[in-house]
C-alpha cells in the first residue's frame, strides 16, 4: 500500500538531507547546477587565486611583501591551499553523496561540511584583515628599493581573500539548509493517510429502499413480515 512504501522509502534514506534516492544514476548536467556546486566551484578558483598570487609575488629577497612579515604570506598561502584541497575533496563527496544509502553518513558529510565552510570563513575574514592591515603599511620606498612594481597581483590577492569570505559564507549557509531539511525529515512521521477526494464521503451511504417499508430486524432478507396469529372460531 501507499503508507507502507512511504515508510519503507524514508527508511531507504532517499532525499534525506538534500540528495537524490541510493542508487539513482549519476547526472553530470544536474550535478553542475546545484548550488553547493556551484559555490565550491568559485570557492576553488578564488582559493587558487589567493595563493597563486601571493606565491608569485609575495617574497622578494626571502622578505613579504606585505609589511615584510613573513607569517602573513604563510597564512594567505596556507589557507588558500587547504581551501583548494577541500573544495576538491568536498566536490568528490557531493557527486558521490546520492550512493550513500545511510542517513548517518549524509548527516556526518553534511555536518562535516558546514563546520569547516564556517570556520574557514572566520579564517579567510581573518586573513582578509591581516593581509590588508600589513599592505597598508607596507613602505612603498622598500618595495621600490627591492625593485617590486607588480602591485596589482599583490592587491588582487587582498581583494579575492574578500571574495572567498562571501563564496564561504555560502556555502555555510547551504550547508545549515541542508542540515536543517534532513532534520525536518528525520522526524517527519513516517506515512501519512490517504487523503480523500474531493466530493467524496469517508463512508459509502446505506442504499435507501421504500421509504414506506422498514425491514424488521433479524429478519431474512426478500421475506414479508407476518401478520398477527388470530385463533379460528369455532
Amino acid at each position: 500500500s501507499v503508507p507502507i512504501m512511504q515508510s519503507k522509502s524514508k527508511m531507504d534514506g532517499g532525499g534525506a538531507y538534500g540528495a537524490g534516492k541510493a542508487g539513482q544514476a549519476f547526472d553530470p548536467v544536474e550535478f553542475i547546477k546545484r548550488p553547493q556546486v556551484i559555490c565550491r566551484i568559485i570557492s576553488w578558483v578564488f582559493s587558487i587565486i589567493v595563493f597563486g598570487c601571493i606565491s608569485s609575488v609575495g617574497y622578494v629577497k626571502n622578505d613579504c611583501i606585505y609589511g615584510r612579515d613573513t607569517n602573513a604570506c604563510h597564512y594567505g598561502i596556507g589557507i588558500g591551499v587547504i581551501a583548494f584541497l577541500a573544495c576538491v575533496l568536498f566536490i568528490c563527496v557531493d557527486a558521490m553523496f546520492d550512493s550513500f544509502s545511510s542517513v548517518q553518513q549524509r548527516k556526518y558529510i553534511v555536518i562535516g561540511d558546514m563546520v569547516f565552510s564556517g570556520f574557514w570563513t572566520f579564517l579567510w575574514f581573518v586573513g582578509f584583515c591581516y593581509l590588508t592591515d600589513k599592505w597598508r603599511k607596507t613602505d612603498s620606498a622598500w618595495l621600490g628599493t627591492v625593485g617590486f612594481h607588480d602591485y596589482s597581483t599583490a592587491q588582487a590577492a587582498i581583494a579575492f581573500t574578500f571574495f572567498s569570505i562571501i563564496s564561504f559564507a555560502g556555502l555555510t549557509f547551504l550547508a545549515i539548509r541542508r542540515y536543517q531539511a534532513g532534520w525536518d525529515q528525520a522526524f517527519a512521521p513516517s506515512y501519512e493517510p490517504d487523503a480523500q477526494a474531493p466530493g467524496t464521503a469517508p463512508y459509502p451511504a446505506y442504499p435507501e429502499g421504500d421509504p414506506g417499508y422498514q425491514q424488521q430486524p433479524f429478519q431474512e432478507p426478500g421475506t414479508q413480515p407476518q401478520p398477527d396469529y388470530q385463533a379460528p372460531a369455532y
